[in-house]
């Protein structure tokens, strides 16, 4: 059975926001934020000297890889 995990960019968004909190509560990262605005969202990382935005599918795959990485070691 195909498991959807998001079918829209709001839906995405939330992923992407989840999968983050996992990674900081995780100890991957330390934190991130997130830039609202009327038809899409920025994230940002904290550990990037130079924190170019992310858009929510960009985001999503980043934590998405770096969650999986961290499970798959333990």
């Amino acid at each position: 059975m195909n498991n959807i995990l998001f079918h829209d960019p709001i839906s995405l968004a939330e992923k992407a926001e989840e999968l983050g909190k996992k990674a900081v509560s995780l100890g991957l990262i330390t934190s991130f934020s997130i830039r609202y605005y009327s038809d899409s969202q920025e994230f940002y990382l904290a550990e990037e000297e130079i924190s170019t935005p992310l858009t929510a599918p960009e985001a999503y795959m980043k934590f998405k890889k770096l969650v999986e990485s961290s499970l798959s070691k333990v």
